[in-house]
């Protein structure tokens, strides 16, 4: 999130051919990996209702799955949080007049702890800036993961919007030392010592683990180096991690069913973001096969959100099966209850939950699982008590 444009170029970096609406969000470099995985996964977590809520939420253990952060340390948890909302973010930007503005908050306007849950909020202005696809698109979850260092993290973050370009442009090595949170170090001051361990280990890493190669360049005042660029290009071996503008996912005939179906572009490449294709397909498979929906867009949206393809029963022949067990009854009302509790969370949320719970399976448990989703019967008993931890005493009305 160090350097987020909203459409070709730069803000405060912009070079001749500036276009209008061009903006750049500039954030302190002096993040630690943790936090710019945080900030990201916060974001990405609230991007739906940037404009529409003030207040977002979501779960610890959920916050921690997404980032790959496997601890129950709720101290660095909170340090991480307290960083983002001690880091300020700066643009520099031109309105659709051509009238320059310029603005400063905090990445985050508050955050706090409660309950397991983490509440957080951004500032108004801040939230505008934000709310852009091209903002979103840049958070991949599954390339930010990869990274063991944070410096990596922001060069990728900072080249990764260049990549139809080819080139990052000239940066002043001041600027770059900002960008990279070592600007306040006098030992990186000196090239001999910012090339050695800061560029050549971020770029080494940024080449082995993301979707782009780059090539540092310099230039020279003297015998001093005064600017450096970035060439860019794509990473043959990890393409398919690309998801700058969804042009890999628009290629697909999954992507192209959604849309026949009504399906925004945008939400389109959310959802395939956020699940797996296989069950993304499984539920287009479903509501396309209902015939007549009025809004299938609606109805795709609760299938994605409570998983109807892995219902063994049809929701419009549920009232034609005969009378349940009471052994049945009671699965039946758990399954129920289940669904509320998985309807509740965010998208983010979902996917992490499932991420989670199948990581404790193998063999035949994560096929049924993978098949049925939540409503797996060989997993039922694994399944109740995984979201008994979640939300105790939900099922004390099933029993």
């Amino acid at each position: 999130m160090d350097d987020i444009e909203k459409e070709n170029l730069t803000g405060s970096l912009r070079r001749g051919a500036v276009k209008k609406n061009v903006a750049a969000i500039h954030v302190s470099g002096k993040l630690t990996l943790l936090q710019r995985k945080l900030s990201n996964v916060l974001l990405l977590n609230a991007y739906d209702t940037l404009m529409s809520q003030q207040v977002h939420q979501i779960d610890a253990r959920t916050l921690c799955m997404m980032i790959g952060y496997n601890s129950n340390d709720m101290d660095t948890l909170k340090q991480s949080l307290r960083g983002l909302a001690e880091t300020v973010a700066e643009w520099d930007m031109l309105d659709e007049e051509g009238r320059q503005e310029w603005g400063v908050s905090s990445l985050l306007s508050y955050a706090k702890l409660k309950g397991g849950v983490c509440e957080y909020a951004y500032s108004p202005a801040l939230a505008q800036k934000l709310d852009d696809p091209k903002v979103f698109a840049l958070i991949n979850l599954n390339i930010q993961r990869r990274f063991t260092s944070g410096h990596a993290l922001a060069l990728y973050e900072n080249c990764y919007r260049f990549v139809r370009t080819g080139s990052t442009g000239w940066w002043s090595l001041d600027l770059f030392r900002r960008l990279m949170g070592v600007s306040e170090s006098s030992y990186y001051e000196v090239y001999k010592h910012l090339n050695a361990k800061i560029i050549k280990p971020a770029v080494a890493e940024v080449n082995k683990t993301s979707n782009i190669v780059v090539t540092p360049e310099t230039r020279k005042v003297g015998r001093s180096v005064s600017e450096i660029r970035f060439k860019i290009a794509e990473n043959p071996q990890l393409s398919i991690l690309d998801l700058d503008d969804g042009a890999g996912l628009r290629n697909s005939d999954i992507y192209k069913r959604m849309r026949a179906l009504g399906v925004s572009d945008r939400l389109a490449l959310q959802w395939m973001n956020e699940h797996d294709e296989a069950y993304v397909r499984k539920q287009v498979d479903y509501v396309a096969g209902q015939g007549g929906v009025k809004n299938p867009v609606s109805y795709l949206t609760a299938a994605l959100k409570q998983d109807f393809s892995g219902s063994t029963v049809s929701p419009r022949n549920q009232q034609q099966q005969p009378p349940l067990s009471e052994k049945g009854a009671e699965r039946a009302k758990r399954l129920e209850i289940l669904q509320r509790l998985v309807s509740a969370r965010s998208p983010t949320q979902r996917d992490a939950d499932k991420r989670l719970f199948m990581s404790k399976l193998d063999g035949a448990e994560l096929l049924d699982f993978e098949n049925y989703g939540w409503v797996s019967s060989l997993n039922h008993a694994a399944i109740v008590t995984f979201w008994q931890d979640i939300a105790p005493g939900a099922f004390e009305v099933a029993e």
